[in-house]
């Protein structure tokens, strides 16, 4: 684990944190703390989402908050466990409502949309949320409740319905961090697919043999055609969900 990854911060400082409980001895009395623990976090969330991860640092945050640099530390003890009240907050503010009646796939659709919603709006995440060590907070604990509760009635077991969950989330983790890296390719090159094939047309003409590669010569042509570029987000996102969702429903049987 490194230090921009969830759960490498000293366990139980940051899950006292997540939970609001005190994490030093009471403080002798002097002046009233300027800031809150919701607002350093609040910054650095502004960082990451305005300059990307590599914004916030526990300096850059103090600026933002207008504390000093060493005096931040009295809030959050360092960035590992930054990043973890960071993306449970994240998670806090999803937007969860009642499943109703809604047949199996649509809540999971739904759970999918969301979590898709949220790793577009803060690209960051898809490079520090660990499946595999989440920060045990609030929001966390609220995403996983809701998103359990999206497999009731499946007649998976238990351990079936959290590997299910973990399998739908885990393919829409891939997903965004694909998206995110189409994305971040463009703006590096300032240039759109579309115009970055143009400008390399007349090298790909003469180096792809169609007798040496005829499938990927004949069937690159088809797609590239299809949807104006080698990989496009929202067709490998349908495409990538539909099969997913085709494999729990290997478990769980057809739709009600």
């Amino acid at each position: 684990m490194t230090e921009n990854s969830t759960g490498s911060g000293e366990p139980s400082r940051t899950l006292a944190l997540l939970w609001g409980e005190p994490t030093e001895a009471p403080r002798r009395k002097g002046p009233a703390r300027s800031v809150t623990v919701p607002q350093v976090v609040g910054a650095a969330l502004l960082l990451a989402d305005e300059q990307g991860l590599a914004a916030v640092t526990m300096r850059a945050v103090a600026e933002k908050v207008g504390v000093s640099a060493m005096s931040v530390y009295t809030y959050v003890p360092g960035k590992p466990e930054l990043l973890d009240l960071m993306v449970d907050t994240c998670y806090f503010r999803m937007t969860r409502k009642p499943w109703g009646r809604l047949g199996w796939r649509k809540r999971l659709v739904a759970v999918a949309d969301a979590n898709r919603e949220l790793l577009s709006g803060h690209p960051w995440l898809t490079e520090v949320a660990a499946l595999s060590r989440p920060p045990l907070g609030p929001g966390v604990m609220a995403k996983y409740e809701h998103e359990l509760a999206a497999f009731d009635d499946t007649g998976l077991s238990e351990v079936d319905i959290d590997a299910g969950l973990a399998y739908l989330l885990g393919f829409v983790q891939s997903h965004c961090r694909s998206a995110h890296d189409a994305a971040r390719s463009t703006t590096d090159t300032a240039m759109s697919d579309a115009e970055w094939w143009g400008a390399n047309q007349a090298v790909l003409a003469r180096v792809f043999d169609a007798e040496a590669y005829p499938r990927a010569v004949r069937i690159g042509s088809a797609a590239g055609e299809a949807q104006g570029s080698a990989w496009t987000d929202d067709r490998a996102w349908t495409f990538g969900l539909a099969r997913t969702l085709d494999g729990l429903a290997a478990l769980i049987g057809d739709d009600a």
